[in-house]
C-alpha cells in the first residue's frame, strides 16, 4: 500500500530545510487504497462510476497548511505560499496570509492549476526592501477551472515580487503575471488531494449517457455529493461542449443535498422543472453512484417531491437507470468473428465454430474485418492494407471495393462500426491522415474536420457512447493513444480535441474499447521488450498487464463489455487466436488454441 504521507514541506526543497521543514510536515493521511495519480503524460478523463464494487472510495489527503514565520527569508515565503496553496481549507485563507494584500488573490474552490513536475527551486534577484524571488520548472499540463485535466508540457518561469512591510515581514506583492489567478501546484499534490470523477451526459441519441472525466480537489469527503451535482449540473467541460447534451435548464442550482442513513435527497431549484425529469435523474444517478455511502436517493424541485420513474416510488435506486450505460446494452450473447485458417469468414466461439464463407476469390481475402451490429454485412481490409472492402455477411460473392488508397504509401485502419451502423476508418501514410465515414445506406465521404490530418494513424475505435474516439497516432515519433471526441452531425461531423491517455508505454500497436472507461492495448512498456496485452484506463490510471503466458507475436485485438479479449497472434508462422481460460480474472492464463486470424466482437 502506497502512503500518502509527503506534506507541502516537498515544495520547499532545500530553502526551509530543519526548522522550517518540520514546521510544515505536518499532513493528515487517510489514504487507505493509494492516491489517485495524475498522468505523466496524459489527461485523465473518466472513472467507473455505477459498478458499486468499483467506485471513487479512494481516501484522500489532507494537508496542513503552515503560517508564514516572521523571520522568514524570500525564498522560504515563496515556498511556503506554494506549500499552503495544496490545502483548500477556508478559501485558501493560510495560503493569503503570505501576501501583502490578501484580497489580491481569489483562486475559488476551483481555480485554474499548471501541475508542475518537479520541485522549482526559488532564487533571489534584487536587494533592499523589494525583491523578486524566480523559480523555473516544467509544467505538464493544466487543470481548468471546469476540472479538465490537459497534458501541455512546457518550462516556466515564474517571478514572484516580494516586498517588507511594516514588521520588516517579507511578502509577496504581486503573483507573476504569466500565471494571472492560476495556481501553481506540485504533481504530488495534485495526485494526493484530487481525485477524478465522472460527470454524465447525453450523447445526441438523448439516450446514451457519455462520462465526462473532471479534477476535483477534496476538502472533506462529507461534501463530496454536494459537490458532483453542483458539477454535473454547471455542464461538460471544454473538451465534450458541443458534443454532449445536459438535462438541466439554464439556470438550474443545488438548493440542499442532505443524506439520511443512505439516502441522499437532492434539492434543485425552480429552473429545473422545465426539464426532463428522467433524464436528470439518469445524470445525477451515474454521478452520484460513485460514492459509496449512497445507495437509493431522491429528487426534489423546490422542496416538492418527484416520482420517476413512472409507476415507482419516490425513492430511486441507481439500478433504475442502467439502461442509459456508456456501454449501450449489456447483456447476452456476444457474438465474435475471425478469419479462419480458410481464408474466410467465421464466428467464433470458445467451444466450436461455423463456418461462413463471406470472402472467397479476388481481390484476396479480406483482413481486419469488423461486423455491423445488425451483422448483415462485413467491412475490412485487403492484406495489404491499401483498399477497403465490404460484402454482404449472407452472401458468398467477392466483396467490392469502397475505396483504393491514392498515396502510394497509403494504406486504412482497420474499419470499425458505432452502434448507429455507421462505418469509420482512417485513410493515412507518413505525416498525414483523412477521417472517412459511410452512414448506413449513404456512400463513403471524408468527414468535415479531422483533427489529427497531420498525423499517421495506426489504429481508430469510436466508443460504445457514439460520442469518444480512440486512436493510435504517431506523435513525436512514438505510437501513442489519443482519445478524442466527435460533434456534429451529418456533413458536419467535426472529430478532434484528441490528447494523450498514458506515457506507461513507449509503443502502441492496437486498441479495442472494452468498456466505457478501459481499452484494451497492445503495445510495449519500452522500444526493445515484446508486445503484450495491457488494458489502459482512460483516466489516465495505471496501465495493467493482462493474461499470462506466451503468446507468440501479437498482432490485433478485440474486447468487449463482459467478455472475454481476444488476440490474434503469430506463433512459428501459424496465426491463432488467443483468449483467457478464465477471462473475468485478470492474470489468468491465455490460451492459444484456434488456427485463425483478426479476431473481432460484433458491435
Amino acid at each position: 500500500m502506497r502512503k500518502c504521507l509527503e506534506g507541502p514541506s516537498r515544495w520547499l526543497g532545500g530553502a526551509l530545510k530543519g526548522r522550517a521543514a518540520v514546521a510544515t510536515a505536518a499532513a493528515l493521511t487517510l489514504c487507505a487504497s493509494g492516491c489517485a495519480a495524475l498522468p505523466g503524460g496524459g489527461r485523465v478523463t473518466s472513472v467507473k462510476a455505477p459498478e458499486r464494487a468499483e467506485q471513487a472510495d479512494e481516501s484522500y489527503v489532507r494537508l496542513i497548511p503552515v503560517e508564514p514565520k516572521n523571520d522568514w527569508s524570500p525564498q522560504e515565503i515563496v515556498s511556503g505560499f506554494l506549500a499552503a496553496s495544496a490545502s483548500f481549507d477556508d478559501d485558501h485563507k493560510v495560503a493569503k496570509e503570505y501576501l501583502a494584500n490578501p484580497n489580491a488573490w481569489r483562486p475559488g474552490p476551483r481555480p485554474s492549476i499548471a501541475v508542475f513536475d518537479d520541485r522549482p527551486e526559488p532564487k533571489v534577484f534584487g536587494s533592499g526592501d523589494q525583491l523578486t524571488v524566480r523559480i523555473n520548472g516544467t509544467q505538464l499540463g493544466i487543470i481548468t477551472t471546469d476540472g479538465q485535466y490537459t497534458a501541455f508540457q512546457k518550462s516556466v518561469q515564474a517571478d514572484y515580487q516580494l516586498t517588507r512591510n511594516a514588521q520588516h515581514q517579507w511578502r509577496i506583492s504581486a503573483l507573476p503575471d504569466a500565471l494571472g489567478q492560476t495556481m501553481l501546484l506540485n504533481k504530488n499534490d495534485v495526485d494526493q488531494v484530487f481525485r477524478t470523477f465522472n460527470l454524465y451526459y447525453f450523447a445526441p441519441d438523448k439516450q446514451t449517457l457519455v462520462p465526462n472525466g473532471v479534477f476535483l480537489p477534496l476538502v472533506n469527503r462529507e461534501d463530496l455529493p454536494q459537490r458532483l451535482v453542483q458539477a454535473v449540473i454547471a455542464g461538460p467541460t471544454t473538451w465534450l461542449r458541443g458534443a454532449v447534451w445536459s438535462a438541466f435548464p439554464h439556470g438550474t442550482k443545488l438548493v440542499g443535498l442532505s443524506l439520511d442513513k443512505d439516502v441522499a435527497t437532492v434539492d434543485l431549484s425552480k429552473e429545473a422543472a422545465s426539464g426532463d425529469v428522467e433524464q436528470m435523474s439518469a445524470q445525477l444517478a451515474w454521478s452520484l453512484g460513485q460514492v459509496s455511502e449512497i445507495k437509493q436517493w431522491r429528487l426534489r424541485i423546490e422542496g416538492r417531491g418527484v416520482v420517476t420513474p413512472e409507476g415507482k416510488s419516490e425513492v430511486q435506486t441507481f439500478n433504475d437507470w442502467q439502461a442509459n450505460t456508456p456501454d449501450g446494452t449489456v447483456g447476452g450473447e456476444h457474438r465474435a468473428y475471425m478469419i479462419g485458417a480458410a481464408g474466410h469468414l467465421s464466428t467464433l466461439g470458445l467451444n466450436n465454430f461455423l463456418s461462413l464463407p463471406v470472402v472467397t476469390s479476388a481481390p484476396g481475402r479480406m483482413a481486419r474485418p469488423a461486423v455491423s451490429p445488425d451483422q448483415h454485412e462485413v467491412a475490412g481490409l485487403s492484406p495489404d492494407g491499401r483498399q477497403l472492402l465490404s460484402s454482404d455477411l449472407n452472401s458468398n460473392g467477392v466483396p467490392r471495393v469502397l475505396r483504393t488508397a491514392k498515396d502510394p504509401e497509403g494504406r486504412f485502419t482497420p474499419p470499425c462500426w458505432d452502434r448507429q451502423g455507421t462505418l469509420w476508418t482512417v485513410e493515412t501514410s507518413p505525416g498525414k491522415s483523412m477521417l472517412w465515414k459511410r452512414e448506413r445506406g449513404k456512400t463513403l465521404k471524408p468527414v468535415w474536420h479531422w483533427g489529427l490530418d497531420g498525423r499517421e494513424i495506426y489504429a481508430l475505435q469510436v466508443a460504445r457512447d457514439g460520442v469518444r474516439v480512440a486512436v493510435v497516432a504517431k506523435i513525436d515519433g512514438r505510437k501513442q493513444v489519443q482519445v478524442g471526441r466527435i460533434a456534429g452531425s451529418g456533413d458536419r461531423i467535426d472529430a478532434g480535441s484528441f490528447v494523450p491517455v498514458s506515457s506507461e508505454l513507449a509503443e502502441t500497436d492496437d486498441l479495442s474499447w472494452r468498456d466505457y472507461n478501459t481499452l484494451a492495448v497492445l503495445g510495449r512498456k519500452t522500444p526493445d521488450t515484446q508486445v503484450l496485452p495491457y488494458l489502459m484506463p482512460v483516466d489516465g490510471s495505471a496501465v495493467t498487464s493482462l493474461g499470462v503466458g506466451s503468446l507468440g507475436e501479437p498482432l490485433s485485438i478485440a474486447a468487449i463489455p463482459g467478455g472475454p479479449v481476444l488476440i490474434g497472434t503469430k506463433s512459428s508462422s501459424q496465426h491463432l487466436v488467443c483468449h483467457q481460460s478464465a477471462y473475468r480474472e485478470r492474470d489468468s492464463e491465455w490460451a492459444c488454441n484456434v488456427a485463425g486470424s483478426d479476431p473481432t466482437y460484433a458491435f
